[in-house]
C-alpha cells in the first residue's frame, strides 16, 4: 500500500477519521488527474498562464500526498508564471505527469475508488 503517495499528513489532518482520509482521497482523484491534464496540453502549447494557474493548484494536494514531485511542479509553475520560453520542462513535466498518474491508480486500488 502506498509506494507512490504517503497519507501521513492526510490522516495527522483528519486526526485518524477514515472516513475524512477516503473524501480528501476521493477529492485527490477528482481534481489532480484534471490539473494533469491541463498540464499535459498547457506546457507543449506554451500557454504559460493556463500552466501556471493549473500547477498552482495542485501544489498543496501534491504536497499534502507527499508525491515526492513538489520542487518539479514548482519548476513547471515557475516556467509558466515567468513565461520562460527558452527553457524546456518536458522533463520535468513528464516526472509530475508520472506521480500523478501512480498515485491516481494506487489511490484508486487503495481505496476501492
Amino acid at each position: 500500500m502506498s509506494q507512490h503517495y504517503k497519507l501521513d499528513r492526510v490522516r495527522e489532518m483528519a486526526e485518524n477519521d477514515e472516513d475524512f482520509v477516503l473524501a480528501i482521497a476521493a477529492a485527490f482523484l477528482e481534481e489532480v488527474p484534471e490539473d494533469a491534464e491541463r498540464l499535459r496540453t498547457a506546457v507543449p502549447a506554451k500557454d504559460y498562464k493556463e500552466v501556471y494557474q493549473a500547477a498552482h493548484k495542485m501544489k498543496p494536494t501534491i504536497d499534502l500526498f507527499e508525491l515526492g514531485v513538489l520542487d518539479t511542479l514548482i519548476e513547471v509553475q515557475d516556467w509558466g508564471k515567468f513565461e520562460q520560453g527558452d527553457k524546456n520542462v518536458d522533463e520535468q513535466l513528464i516526472a509530475v505527469l508520472t506521480a500523478v498518474d501512480n498515485a491516481v491508480n494506487e489511490i484508486k486500488s487503495d481505496f476501492g475508488l
